[in-house]
């Protein structure tokens, strides 16, 4: 397995890590003996990366998560997420959360949950923008002085508020969506701020939440209650002018003699060192392709083809319906 360095000085993980929300949350459809599998086939290919969080589920993806390492903690580099809070009522509803006390009773869930002692990589899933940074982190912090987490990240932060973050605590990983049709960290300074901070980018829904693959044709293809229905860049005209990208880019594999996921995650992992893509899937047979990406080499022509067809601002309509937007580079 290639590895990456999440930070300058910081721990190697997989090169490739697998996001397991799909395998409980948002996506529809749920088989947690097939998922378990795919977790522990992952491990038997040399992924070390796990990515989870509280909001998934909500709570039901941790204790996914926990079942499948068990016995198997010591080959995995477990990473998970507070900050997002869903109502029990109604889990469509949501609101932020990064007060210190809010931090710590999230953080002694999650391990109860994960079933472990100590979280690898622990992160606020989103800013909470009514309370300044350097608290929320300075509450983080404390769980690594207490042996209860090891590295910090921060996901969908700026690059202004993950400065601040840093003078507090370093910072070891930025998670935010980047994809071939996701390229907003390199537009809106995230990718430049990491790389100023020494702060690797996780990148999340690198194959642009299964857009990428090839697979979905039309928007029947998803589940009643896939997240992806609601979502603008699958729905009308969008979700037409997306699948003309999406031709171009199985053409593109074709040539290559790979997949479009294949493509895709060879592209993102050719950014740099210090990205590190996680996508999800809950089958062995997805994961196998996925990982087979890392055997895909572009060179300078294909890069360029790649971007001449898919430039940053390509897709059609906002990655999050326009109320969750503003969570975003916040």
């Amino acid at each position: 397995m290639q590895m990456r360095t999440l930070g300058p000085n910081g721990p190697k993980v997989s090169a490739l890590g697998l996001g397991c929300m799909g395998m409980s949350d948002f996506y529809g459809g749920r088989d947690d003996a097939e998922s378990i599998a795919t977790i522990q086939h992952a491990l038997d290919r040399g992924v070390t990366l796990l990515d989870t969080a509280d909001m998934y589920g909500p709570h039901t993806n941790e204790l996914l998560v926990g079942q499948a390492i068990k016995g198997r903690r010591d080959q995995v580099f477990l990473a998970t997420k507070f900050g997002v809070v869903r109502d029990p009522n109604d889990p469509t509803v949501r609101g932020i959360n990064g007060r210190p006390e809010y931090v710590r009773a999230a953080c002694d869930a999650s391990l109860k949950r994960l079933g472990v002692e100590t979280i690898d990589l622990y992160y606020q899933h989103r800013v909470d923008q009514s309370v300044p940074i350097e608290e929320t982190v300075g509450a983080m912090a404390d769980l690594v002085q207490a042996g209860k987490v090891r590295y910090l990240g921060l996901s969908e932060a700026s690059g202004a508020t993950l400065e601040r973050a840093c003078r507090v605590h370093p910072i070891a990983a930025l998670q935010s969506e980047y994809s071939l049709w996701t390229r907003d960290p390199e537009t809106n300074g995230m990718l430049a701020a990491c790389r100023k901070l020494g702060v690797a980018l996780v990148a999340y829904s690198p194959l642009g939440r299964g857009f990428l693959t090839g697979a979905i044709s039309k928007p029947e293809d998803f589940d009643a209650d896939d997240y992806r229905r609601h979502s603008p860049r699958f729905q009308g005209e969008n979700f037409a002018r997306n699948l003309a990208l999406v031709d171009q880019v199985k053409t593109l594999a074709a040539r290559k003699g790979c997949t479009p996921a294949q493509l895709a995650l060879a592209w993102v992992l050719a950014q740099g060192q210090d990205i590190v893509p996680i996508p999800g899937t809950k089958r062995r047979a997805r994961l196998d392709e996925n990982l087979d990406a890392l055997e895909v080499t572009l060179d300078a022509a294909e890069l360029a083809a790649i971007d001449a067809v898919f430039p940053p601002d390509a897709a059609a309509g906002t990655r999050y319906p326009e109320a969750m937007m503003g969570a975003v580079n916040a």
